[in-house]
Parts: C-alpha cells; sequence; structure tokens
C-alpha cells in the first residue's frame, strides 16, 4: 500500500534550565511584576468600563505608560502578551461554560512569568567558541546563560522565562515543516486504567508504576505541619512554604520523567493504541481514591501518547467512556454485571476466565479496532 505523506506547519516547545547572573535576576522579577501590573489594571478598566457602558474596552499597554513609567524598563512584547492574554480570558470566559471569569493575578500565588516573541531577530540561541558555552540573548536582559540538553529542530519565534521556586526555566517555541508518514496499523495495544498499577494492557502487562506522591508523603506531611505552626508571612514561613513546594515540584518532576519514558517506550512499539475516554478528575473527585488517580497521572500519560503517536504517523483511539469494557466477555461477547471487589472475570455463557482488567483492556483494543475501520 501506497504511504501517505501529510506536510503541515507544527509548533513545539522545548524547556531549558537558564542561569541569569544578579542583575538579570532583577530584571526578570521587574518584568514579573509590571506584567502582574498591567494585567491587573487592564482587567479592572475593562470591569469598570462594561459596568457604566455595558460595551467592552479596547486598551493597549501603551496607553498606561504615561501614568506608570516604570513600565518603559521592561521588554514592551511582554506586556503586548499580558494584553493577549488578557483578551484570551475574555474569550474563553463567553465561549465556554466551564470557565469562570478572569482572575486577578496574586504577587504570592499567580505564576510568575512573561513572555516575548521574536521580531527582526531579537531573540537568539548562538554558542561561544571560547569556552563552548551556550547562551540565550533576550531583549533588554541580555545574554544569559541556558543548558541545551537537546537540540531543537526549526525556527525560534517565542520564549516564555518562568520561575519555579529557585530555578529560571526559559520555554522556547520552534515552529517547523512536519513531514508525516502515516503507518499501517499492524499491531495495536489496549490500554485499561489501573489504580493499583497505573494501566493493564491487552498482552496481560502492568506498568509497575513506582507511586512518588505515596513514597514522599510522610515527608511532605512533617515539611507541612512544620508550615502550619509558623507564623503567616514570616521570614521563616516563607522558607518553609519554599521547602514544601520544592518537595512537591521534586515529585512532579519524577512524575513526568516516567511518564515521558513510558509513553515513549510505548509509541515505538505500536502502530496504534486504544484508552478509555475516562474523567480522571471526575474519578478523584467522585470516589475516596483522589491522592492515588491525581498521583499516577494516567491522563497525563494518554496526553503524551496522543502527541507521540501522531507525530509518528501512528494512531492514538480514545473508546467512549460508557463503553461496558469490564462487563463483556472477550471471548464470547457475552454480557453481564460485575462488581468493584471482583478481580476476575467468569463469563455465565463459555465459561472463560480472565483477569478482569487484561479481559477490559483486550475489550478496548478491539473497540478501537472497530472504530478504526469506521
Amino acid at each position: 500500500s501506497k504511504v501517505k505523506v501529510r506536510r503541515m506547519v507544527s509548533r513545539k516547545g522545548y524547556q531549558f534550565r537558564i542561569y541569569p547572573n544578579r542583575e538579570q535576576e532583577i530584571f526578570f522579577t521587574k518584568t514579573f511584576g509590571c506584567v502582574r501590573f498591567l494585567y491587573n489594571h487592564m482587567l479592572d478598566d475593562k470591569i469598570k468600563y462594561y459596568e457604566e457602558t455595558k460595551k467592552m474596552k479596547q486598551t493597549t499597554p501603551a496607553s498606561y505608560k504615561k501614568d506608570h513609567p516604570f513600565l518603559k524598563e521592561v521588554d514592551s512584547l511582554a506586556l503586548a502578551n499580558a494584553q493577549l492574554h488578557l483578551e484570551a480570558a475574555f474569550k474563553k470566559f463567553f465561549k465556554e461554560t466551564d470557565i469562570g471569569f478572569p482572575k486577578w493575578k496574586s504577587k504570592h500565588q499567580a505564576k510568575q512569568s512573561y513572555t516575548t516573541n521574536m521580531v527582526n531577530g531579537n531573540i537568539r540561541l548562538f554558542s561561544t567558541i571560547q569556552n563552548q558555552t551556550t547562551y540565550l540573548r533576550l531583549p533588554k536582559a541580555g545574554n544569559i546563560r541556558i543548558h541545551m540538553h537537546r537540540i531543537p529542530q526549526g525556527v525560534l519565534k517565542a520564549v516564555t522565562i518562568s520561575k519555579q521556586q529557585d530555578r529560571y526555566i526559559a520555554t522556547c517555541l520552534f515552529e517547523y515543516e512536519n513531514k508525516v508518514e502515516s503507518k499501517e496499523v499492524v499491531h495495536v495495544l489496549g490500554l485499561d486504567y489501573s489504580q493499583k498499577y497505573l494501566y493493564v494492557d491487552s498482552e496481560g502487562q502492568v506498568c509497575d508504576y513506582p507511586h512518588f506522591y505515596r513514597a514522599s508523603e510522610k515527608r511532605l506531611a512533617r515539611e507541612q505541619r512544620k508550615l502550619s505552626k509558623m507564623v503567616k508571612g514570616s521570614n521563616n514561613y516563607k522558607k518553609q512554604r519554599n521547602k514544601v513546594a520544592k518537595l512537591h515540584a521534586h515529585v512532579a518532576q519524577q512524575r513526568k520523567d516516567f511518564l515521558h519514558k513510558e509513553s515513549r517506550k510505548i509509541a515505538n512499539s505500536w502502530d496504534m493504541v486504544v484508552v478509555e475516554d475516562i474523567d480522571m478528575k471526575a474519578m478523584s473527585q467522585g470516589l475516596q481514591l483522589g491522592k492515588n488517580l491525581m498521583d499516577n497521572g494516567f491522563g497525563i500519560l494518554r496526553n503524551y501518547l496522543k502527541y507521540k503517536l501522531e507525530d509518528g504517523g501512528k494512531r492514538f483511539i480514545k473508546v467512549d467512556k460508557w463503553y461496558a469494557s469490564t462487563q463483556i466477555c472477550n471471548h464470547c461477547g457475552a454480557k453481564r454485571k460485575i462488581g468493584l471487589n471482583e478481580r476476575i472475570y467468569q463469563c455465565p455463557k463459555c465459561g472463560h476466565i480472565e483477569d478482569r482488567d487484561i479481559n477490559a483492556a483486550k475489550n478496548i483494543r478491539d473497540e478501537g479496532i472497530r472504530l478504526h475501520r469506521g
């Protein structure tokens, strides 16, 4: 059969750690503050204008620089992006019913970040021959040392600088022409969500997920108890809060690393992967299983699998969440109700006996094949 090649313009973001000097750190702090300040003022003006006229006010960062000259000290593109983010927040609020009204950005709770765009070569990645160090050049910040653990492809379009505890991260957005060759579907894998293992697949294999949060739970509880006994707003409180935040970030990074490696392994080995379209957030709220559900990150795994498979010209299919994968016998197609405490599926019609999760994974795989064939 002929191989179909799709050409399309794609964008991909790469996260790299950067090492600013003291002056650059001060500049980043100023920019974070100015972006937050402008966002809040624009939001406040829009609310007041709407209450008076019942119309939306169109504002630009330039109109605020006259009354607030300190806004001129930072990157103008960062302020322009703050305006775009606010407008996008309003569009989402009016279009999507489950999205709330745009919120104020707090100095203590909001994410510290700003975005700048490539305009006439104002952003550049380059290496020096003398000390073989790579630098990222940003408007008004100058050259910043950057650790590039991988080589991106494409043209640099934008950079987002963010602060995570005591680390600075540059998220570089690259645009490239993607040639995707559609692979023939031969090998298909079905994944059934598992509370204990993360997933059970249609081949009878389980994912031995390490449960990073559970492993750090005692230490997290101990540090959180210390924090609760401190005077809120004091220096010791701030230090302890950062310590707790670092622990949570460490667990999140462990989870992310594991899920990236697991999804890559699956994407390399299979032509099509089929999963259930279950709402992980709703499950965590409806059952007394919230910690385990949020710890294993099955929803994140699905997202990673989707883009990795599609980048390789492979298929990713979601089966409807109401599909009775657990109740159907994969051997003869008979259906029976099965309780949550029953770990073995026994068919009343043909007598087939199998682990309930493996039986469900096979049903998910077969339903995905049926949907793919149309």
